[in-house]
Order: structure tokens, then C-alpha cells, then sequence
């Protein structure tokens, strides 16, 4: 009886949990992420002294 009562509670928590988890509305929202000022790395354009 408490081996079936603990995992009904444990598996109730759980579904609680995912389902509050599925209608929180900023899961779905991301910003953009903001541009940088000079590019780095490989993207950064060659100048005459580069070469």
C-alpha cells in the first residue's frame, strides 16, 4: 500500500511539475542576441596591413 502511495505522490509531483513547466509562456521567448561592435576571429575583414 505505501510502495503504491509513494509512487503515485512521486509521479503526481512530477506531472505537476511538467505541466507547469509547458505553460510558462518564456520558454518559447528568446532575445536576439546583440551584435558586437568590431568583429573577432575569422570574420574580422583583412586589411592591407594583414597581408
Amino acid at each position: 500500500m505505501i510502495d503504491n502511495f509513494s509512487i503515485a505522490l512521486t509521479h503526481g509531483l512530477l506531472l505537476l511539475a511538467v505541466w507547469r513547466l509547458i505553460h510558462r509562456s518564456d520558454l518559447d521567448h528568446e532575445d536576439p542576441p546583440e551584435p558586437d561592435a568590431e568583429p573577432e576571429g575569422f570574420h574580422k575583414p583583412r586589411t592591407q596591413s594583414d597581408a
